[in-house]
C-alpha cells in the first residue's frame, strides 16, 4: 500500500472511531493538493476538505491524527 492509500486508511479509522455509523466517499485523487471528502450519516451530507500533506502525514504524526479528530467531531456532530 503506499502512503496515500495509508493515510486514507488511517482517516476511515480516525471517523469509524468518532462514528462507526458515517459512510464516507474520499476521491482517488486530490485537486489543487486538496480531497473533497463526503460525510453521510442518516441522509444528511458534509464535505470536508482536507490538505493531501495531511493524509499523507495523517498515519504518523499525532498532531495531524489529533487535528483532523477534532474537525471530524465538529463535522460528525453537525450532522
Amino acid at each position: 500500500m503506499d502512503e496515500l492509500e495509508d493515510g486514507k486508511q488511517k482517516f476511515l479509522e480516525l471517523v469509524a472511531a468518532v462514528d462507526p455509523t458515517v459512510e464516507v466517499v474520499i476521491p482517488t485523487t486530490p485537486s489543487r493538493s486538496l480531497f473533497l471528502i463526503s460525510l453521510t450519516k442518516a441522509g444528511n451530507r458534509k464535505f470536508l476538505t482536507v490538505h493531501e500533506d495531511d493524509i499523507l502525514d495523517l498515519p504518523e504524526v499525532s498532531s495531524v491524527q489529533q487535528k483532523t479528530t477534532a474537525l471530524l467531531q465538529e463535522t460528525i456532530g453537525a450532522l
